[in-house]
């Protein structure tokens, strides 16, 4: 089914969380500076201001020399080394020109300074720094979370706001609106990669869904989508064919190539789903995985069972959705002919049920066959690598992954100069 909406990938407050933790033995010598953007009339944030903004410690970034995030209300931070200070103190003094005409920078004060930028000795001001950076995030995840469901079924409360309800009326204004409404924007990926140990983190597949958040701000805002489960799973249904059928007509490998999506029992059934079937080549459908909710495969094993041999007799891999360790007990992965096994990270599985535990459960699953899920932090792959599993996917992963992506553009750049230099020695 579409999943319900997750983060678009790690979030800039995130990763800065992240690379905070990770400065944490390298304090020494590193500044920072919060420039507050957010702060200027409206007019002068715009997304063209923001990048402008950024492109200002563009130099900086690609000599090495420090780290930027771009977070959500469009301030900027700067993790620098401190031989660049005179650097970023001109980059601001560009930043100041940029705004020049905004009613906080029109006096040219140290209280205009103050509003505009904040800087940091992160030796000093370490723990001040995580604290802010973690109220960032923590607020940020208070904001997701009233507008993302749970993948275990069902719509949270920011899927419930004061408006219309989702009635079959509204359903069908939604559903007709859906036949002409481009979706390849609304479509999401979130990675499950191998990890062992420090490694770096291999993308295995990446899950394809359609964010219910961006279709609810475009097509329906305002609209209490937890009224009727029975409508929602309907509109998921509708969202799982569309997927299909831009699946089916894609030639962008960075979609048809090794990827999971989250359906229902009834769309694997379902005339679109053939459609798709027919429209892909033999060699892809090893590469697709089929993830299916376990209340929808409960709700009617008849049919669950029906669509599963008609999956992997066509060759798709079967996932199992949204396990948690109460519920683990009721699946024989195997009986269910169930390839991979996704298990919800829960704080609970270190504090009440134990690494022991754990172990025997995934003795039962497979532990080559499970995928720790929603893994946010750091804590949830040690624990995992733990007990045994080396499949992983979640925000901290995504941080990984953009991590490594930002180290290897960074040596990149390096060797460009460096050839370029050598160019001209010679």
């Amino acid at each position: 089914m579409a999943t319900p909406p997750t983060p678009r990938g790690a979030s800039q407050e995130s990763l800065l969380l992240d690379y905070l933790h990770r400065l944490d033995e390298h304090k020494a010598g590193r500044r920072a500076v919060h420039v507050h953007v957010s702060r200027l009339e409206a007019q002068n944030r715009r997304e063209h201001h923001v990048r402008m903004a950024a492109d200002t410690f563009d130099y900086l970034v690609k000599m090495q020399l420090g780290q930027i995030f771009i977070l959500k209300n469009s301030d900027i931070y700067f993790v620098y080394k401190g031989e660049a200070q005179e650097d970023v103190e001109t980059a601001i003094l560009k930043l100041r020109f940029l705004f020049f005409d905004d009613p906080m920078l029109v006096k040219e004060n140290e209280e205009s300074n103050q509003k505009f930028r904040t800087f940091f000795n992160v030796e000093r001001d370490y723990d001040k720094m995580l604290g802010q950076v973690r109220a960032m995030v923590h607020a940020e995840e208070e904001r997701e979370e009233k507008e993302l469901s749970k993948k275990s079924g069902g719509a949270t409360d920011a899927l419930k706001p004061k408006g219309e309800a989702l009635s079959p009326r509204v359903l069908g204004r939604v559903i007709q609106a859906l036949q002409s409404a481009d979706m390849t924007n609304m479509v999401r990926r979130q990675f499950t990669c191998g990890l062992i140990g420090k490694a770096t983190p291999q993308p295995l597949f990446s899950e394809l869904f359609i964010s219910i958040r961006d279709l609810r701000e475009t097509l329906m805002p305002g609209v209490d989508l937890g009224v009727s489960k029975w409508l929602f799973n309907y509109l998921t249904e509708t969202l799982d064919r569309r997927m299909l059928a831009m699946l089916g007509r894609s030639s962008d490998q960075s979609i048809t190539g090794e990827i999971s999506v989250n359906l229902n029992v009834s769309t694997l059934l379902s005339p679109e789903f053939m459609v798709f079937d027919d429209s892909i080549t033999a060699a892809m459908r090893g590469s697709v995985v089929v993830e299916l909710q376990k209340v929808d495969i409960f709700s009617d094993v008849n049919a669950f069972f029906f669509a599963r041999e008609f999956a992997k007799d066509r060759g798709y891999r079967i996932c199992i959705d949204g396990l948690t360790h109460e519920t683990t007990h009721f699946i024989n992965r195997e009986k269910l002919g169930a390839d991979l096994i996704k298990l919800v990270w829960q704080k609970e599985l270190v504090k009440e049920v134990g690494e022991r535990k754990v172990k025997r459960m995934l003795k039962k699953l497979g532990p080559s066959r499970v995928i720790l899920c929603r893994c946010d932090d750091e804590e949830s792959v040690d624990f995992g690598h733990e007990v045994g599993i080396s499949m992983f996917q979640g925000r901290h992963i995504e941080n990984l992954i953009a991590e490594e992506n930002r180290r290897r553009e960074l040596e990149m750049a390096r060797r460009r100069s460096q050839n370029a230099a050598d160019l001209i020695d010679d």
